[in-house]
């Protein structure tokens, strides 16, 4: 799946998703926006001058997001991103109108409007889990040129001695039965239990 693809779940199919913001101690605030537009650029979302978010914002222009659809949680797939915000002023405020009719009920004059600046997620990267699928598929993602960084585990080959502790206690299945073993990182969960049971040490956190 391109990041684009996940861009179009996240803005068309999601919609609305928390955002994670930090305030003037340090402290992480929340609140629920709607994400207007997706392109190759990144995101793109609107608040008005006079929120708080507005302000959290300009103060430190990062923020975290967190989406999900599906019926339950064994339906669900969800997607979460950090990255870089960017302040674009007016720009592409029309055709955030023209694709999401809904806010001309929000914000109906020219005049109403003239509060609300538009913001762009630019740089970043996150990741999208799929548990409607079993095993569970796990894909990270980045954008804006920003590289990616592992999280999860891994098996060093040098040290692994090939005992079946790992596989054992996996929930996923994800580890190979070659011997040295090997996680696949597309289907685990992060659990850890496969870093707590080896005897050697020879899983690795990432991240």
């Amino acid at each position: 799946m391109t990041t684009q693809d996940i861009f179009h779940i996240l803005q068309a199919d999601i919609h609305s998703v928390v955002f994670a913001t930090l305030d003037g101690k340090g402290l992480p605030q929340t609140c629920v926006i709607d994400l207007m537009l997706a392109d190759e650029e990144g995101l793109y979302f609107l608040t008005a001058r006079g929120k708080s978010f507005y302000e959290r914002l300009a103060v430190r222009p990062f923020a975290a997001l967190s989406g999900r659809k599906g019926a339950d949680t064994l339906s669900s797939v969800s997607i979460s991103l950090r990255g870089a915000v960017r302040n674009i002023g007016k720009e592409r405020l029309a055709e955030i109108f023209e694709k999401n009719p809904y806010m001309e009920k929000i914000y109906p004059t020219e005049k109403s409007r003239e509060a609300l600046e538009v913001f762009q997620l630019c740089k970043g990267e996150g990741e999208y889990f799929d548990l409607s699928q079993q095993p569970p598929f796990r894909q990270a993602f980045s954008f804006g040129g920003q590289a990616v960084h592992q999280t999860g585990y891994r098996i060093s080959g040098e040290k692994c001695i090939g005992c079946q502790g790992c596989r054992s206690v996996c929930p996923t299945g994800c580890i190979s039965s070659t011997v040295p073993r090997v996680i696949d990182g597309n289907h685990c969960l992060h659990c850890g239990n496969c870093f707590r049971i080896c005897p050697v040490k020879a899983v690795e956190r990432l991240g």
